[in-house]
């Protein structure tokens, strides 16, 4: 049985045949093809964090796929009264078929999967967004005439969850990356090394730097996150004054290609992190990103749970 924790947990082979999945259900929906690959299946979805898009793809996914979702607050398992998290996972795999999990520390996300014996799916924890990241790439080839492989992508901003996934997934996938963070935001070391080890087997291209300018020059899509993640609203000022510059302009977007776009995971802070004219513009993606949660998600649910 295998878990959907993070992306370097996948080989390339893999990753692709859950994309192939993701677009040969996105077509079938939109022809009104009926899909009930999960008909009987039930998916426990914990939420620690509150959440837009996870909850709605995730919930309208299992219910085109023929199951049914369960949504379940902190507040509604004896898990947020301090129950062991060995034992939710344990009394949940008697019940369910599959179990999501958006939460804060990644050790949460692990430990579940080390003890329940469905599959454990990261809908978001404080170090990956591997969901988000399948959705990205998803949006990149339908924004791409391009195969995978040629595609450069820029992330400007906070070394984050997002990114960190982004970047696995350009190890594994073996599209190019580049990285502008502030000086002190950098991505975590361990994850730079990972990358590193795992973009030998396909040649993916990692590049860091403090540019944003540099990152972006050249690049077929450039993408941004908040400077303040869920959890971090305390730091909000000290962030605004050390990601000054940061902000993705039309300026910077036109270092990228002619047909440069724009990716942002939601919610976007028009004017700080992106400029309005460019998050709402005709460079911006990013509701068809938005839209392509559903589609991965139910391609990584269908791999798992089928």
């Amino acid at each position: 049985m295998k878990h959907f924790l993070a992306l370097r947990d996948y080989h390339k082979d893999e990753l692709t045949h859950i994309l192939n999945l993701a677009f040969t259900l996105k077509r079938e929906l939109k022809q009104n093809i009926a899909h009930p690959k999960l008909a009987g299946k039930t998916l426990a979805m914990i939420f620690e964090k509150s959440s837009t898009r996870t909850r709605v793809s995730f919930e309208t996914g299992i219910f085109q796929l023929g199951g049914v979702g369960l949504f379940l607050s902190s507040n509604d398992l004896q898990m947020g009264r301090g129950e062991p998290i060995r034992d939710t996972a344990a009394v949940l795999s008697r019940y369910v078929d599959g179990i999501m999990i958006r939460t804060f520390a990644h050790s949460t996300v692990e430990e579940l999967a080390r003890h329940s014996s469905v599959p454990v799916i990261n809908g978001l924890s404080d170090l990956l967004h591997p969901c988000q990241a399948m959705a990205d790439v998803m949006t990149m080839l339908e924004h791409s005439d391009k195969p995978l492989e040629e595609i450069k992508l820029a992330y400007v901003g906070d070394g984050n969850n997002v990114a960190n996934s982004l970047i696995y997934g350009a190890a594994s996938l073996g599209y190019s990356i580049s990285i502008a963070s502030p000086k002190g935001y950098e991505v975590a070391d361990h994850v730079a090394q990972q990358a590193s080890t795992i973009a030998r087997s396909t040649g993916a291209p990692i590049h860091y730097t403090h540019d944003p300018a540099e990152a972006i020059r050249g690049a077929d899509f450039v993408y941004t996150d908040v400077w303040a993640s869920m959890g971090q609203e305390d730091q909000q000022q000290e962030r605004l004054r050390a990601f000054e510059g940061f902000t993705v302009t039309e300026k910077l977007m036109q270092l990228g290609t002619p047909n440069c776009k724009f990716l942002h995971c939601l919610p976007a802070y028009r004017d700080k992190e992106v400029s309005a004219e460019v998050c709402d513009g005709p460079r911006s993606i990013i509701y068809d990103q938005a839209e392509n949660r559903l589609h991965a998600q139910k391609a990584i649910m269908v791999h798992l749970m089928a």
